[in-house]
């Protein structure tokens, strides 16, 4: 009998004035009851509509039986098929936006908790799972993979899988990209992304560490001189925006990008951190996004009172709500309608305050959301020591400038055709370097079509 509750197995969770002060995970994970009780929430439909919402094309309603019938393994396994990092996923894609938003159960009702459960059936593998992955019999032919992101490992894994020798190329000294310097410990543990590369690494995956592409080598060396037959460029959006407004450039002024980094890179939260990072008492973070939140949380759990600025109401945040949520509950102050103009400084060339500005919505902007306009004399100032520009990153021009002929768009996105294929020959990319700052499942997506198209080229 299908379980016709309206409302999904709530998610067991730290609670708030506990986990506002530590950096271990919120969400604690479902029992294997309420996995179950959850997946008999599924009608199993069909048409499977939840796969639409899918970039990387789960079968969501095979993987849901085998939870109805505690085959988790079987579960994972299904998962497997279509997605490299499942336990990376069922945590941070934005499911009500996707899967979840085209469950016929949401219709009446909460859709079906797919990303918990995603989430649940990674976890019970981890934790379970005894069989060694099997490397693959090689076909002797090299790909390269510029960053070990979302992109970058989804497309390493698929084509280590068919055999191709596939060396990652990191320009940090840790794998993983934004899934280790930008997403916090609390969200998702690193030693998950860390696991996820170690099983690429069975599957005969190498990974260089400390290789800025276009500095150490560039793309046409490694195809000319190391014999590479194909690259894939999955470099991500790491170029930080600002306002361009007085101030920006005082100590405590921080991009989200440099202080996501240094707390969960670096693990500045810790005591002994050899990259220091400043405790502010007040902080102030400008932005509404996913990424703002990220900021503002950390912020909070470094012990400081934190306020996120944002031009715009609630009802328009970017933000995951349930990121939105979490946020509120940790005691992060939201000071909405508002846009700053100044970021004062004092005598000793630090952040002392930032002067706001008040704002009104008017008709809809190029993104269809409505215009904030700003009303003049209603200036005022907000305490802070620290300030965080949490507005949007771009990608780094550094691969564009270093390879002949690859063409870019005004944003300094890579262009493509629909398979990640470059203005260069055997050149391929995908992710946040051709969108700009987007999901990690559509970046997946991204190194998924390319993996294909690369491996169609190359079988020629």
């Amino acid at each position: 009998m299908p379980n016709m509750s309206l409302k999904k197995n709530e998610m067991p969770s730290q609670a708030p004035e506990i986990r506002n002060k530590n950096f271990s995970e919120v969400a604690l994970g479902y029992t294997e009851e309420q996995a179950v009780n959850e997946a008999e929430r599924c009608l199993n439909c069909k048409n499977a509509p939840c796969m639409n919402g899918c970039p990387v094309q789960v079968k969501i309603p095979q993987f849901i039986a085998k939870i109805r019938e505690r085959d988790f393994e079987g579960a994972y396994q299904v998962i497997a098929q279509s997605s490299s990092l499942p336990a990376v996923c069922g945590r941070v894609c934005p499911q009500e936006t996707q899967c979840e938003k085209l469950c016929i159960r949401g219709i009446k009702g909460e859709p079906v908790a797919i990303g918990r459960l995603e989430r649940f059936v990674a976890d019970y593998h981890n934790a379970h799972a005894v069989e060694k992955v099997e490397k693959p019999v090689s076909n002797g032919i090299k790909v390269a993979v510029v960053g070990s992101g979302p992109s970058g490992l989804t497309c390493a894994g698929d084509l280590a899988k068919k055999g191709y020798e596939v060396t990652v190329f990191e320009a940090l000294h840790l794998a993983g990209g934004v899934l280790v310097y930008g997403i916090p410990e609390f969200r998702l543990p690193k030693a998950i992304v860390q696991k996820e590369i170690d099983g690429l690494k069975a599957l005969g995956v190498k990974v260089e560490t400390d290789m800025v592409i276009g500095k150490v080598l560039s793309i046409d060396e490694l195809i000319e001189e190391f014999d590479f037959k194909a690259v894939f460029v999955g470099s991500g959006a790491g170029l930080p925006k600002f306002m361009n407004i007085p101030g920006e450039n005082l100590n405590g002024v921080y991009s989200a990008n440099e202080f996501l980094t240094r707390v969960n890179l670096m693990k500045a939260y810790k005591d002994d951190a050899t990259t220091p990072i400043k405790r502010g008492a007040k902080v102030a973070v400008v932005g509404g996004g996913n990424v703002a939140m990220d900021a503002a949380r950390c912020a909070k759990r470094l012990g400081a009172d934190v306020t996120i600025v944002y031009r715009r109401t609630e009802k328009e945040l970017p933000a995951r709500r349930e990121e939105v949520e979490h946020a509120m509950e940790e005691g992060i102050v939201f000071n909405m309608l508002t846009n700053p103009i100044k970021v004062n400084g004092d005598d000793n060339g630090w952040v002392k305050s930032m002067t706001c500005i008040k704002m009104q919505l008017s008709e809809p902007d190029a993104s269809g959301r409505a215009r904030p306009v700003a009303i003049e004399g209603s200036d005022f100032d907000v305490e802070a020591d620290v300030v965080i520009m949490a507005l949007g990153t771009s990608p780094n021009p550094l691969i564009k400038d270093t390879t002949k002929g690859l063409e870019v768009n005004k944003h300094g996105g890579i262009i493509t055709d629909e398979d990640g294929l470059t203005s260069v020959k055997a050149v391929y990319a995908g992710g946040d370097a051709v969108t700009g700052a987007a999901t990690v499942i559509l970046a997946m997506g991204a190194g998924k079509a390319s993996a294909k198209a690369i491996d169609e080229y190359l079988s020629k």
